[in-house]
């Protein structure tokens, strides 16, 4: 199975506000660098749509070592967060409706070809590829007309 690391960041200017969204792939020797935003939206969206859409860039079956900044998406799978969501009818422990249950399954989608180790890393410290993807993400919302993000 052909192994990929994937970096993945999310950024938002308010909570809701414009956001924007990144990843770096690599596999090979070869980076590629995607992005995108929303005008409206939050930073855990965004940390979500980096993921989904870094996944969905893969062709074929891949072990994959996804780095995010994001502890909502990495403890989602490492502390089985997302196991009791499904089981719970997308139901959170307080019995309350799980935030972003559409992103969630898109990415339970994405992910399921691939044997994924979702790894938290430091953000805004010095992992140069989380420092790209953080970039990339706030000059997606800087391109949909925030002056503050």
């Amino acid at each position: 199975m052909p192994q990929v690391e994937i970096y993945t960041d999310g950024a938002c200017s308010g909570n809701p506000g414009p956001g924007g969204w990144a990843a770096v792939l690599i596999a090979g020797g070869i980076e590629k660098e995607i992005s995108g935003g929303e005008a409206a939206t939050t930073n855990n969206r965004m940390e979500l749509t980096a993921a989904i859409e870094a996944l969905k860039k893969l062709n074929r079956p891949c072990q994959v070592r996804l780095y995010s900044d994001s502890a909502y998406l990495v403890s989602a799978f490492n502390q089985g967060w997302i196991r009791n969501w499904q089981r719970n009818g997308w139901r959170n422990a307080a019995n309350d409706p799980v935030s972003n249950p559409d992103l969630w399954r898109a990415l339970l989608d994405a992910a399921q070809p691939h044997t994924v180790e979702w790894i938290k890393v430091k953000g805004h410290s010095d992992n140069v590829y989380n420092n790209r993807c953080d970039k990339l993400a706030v000059a997606e919302i800087k391109g949909r007309g925030s002056n503050n993000a």
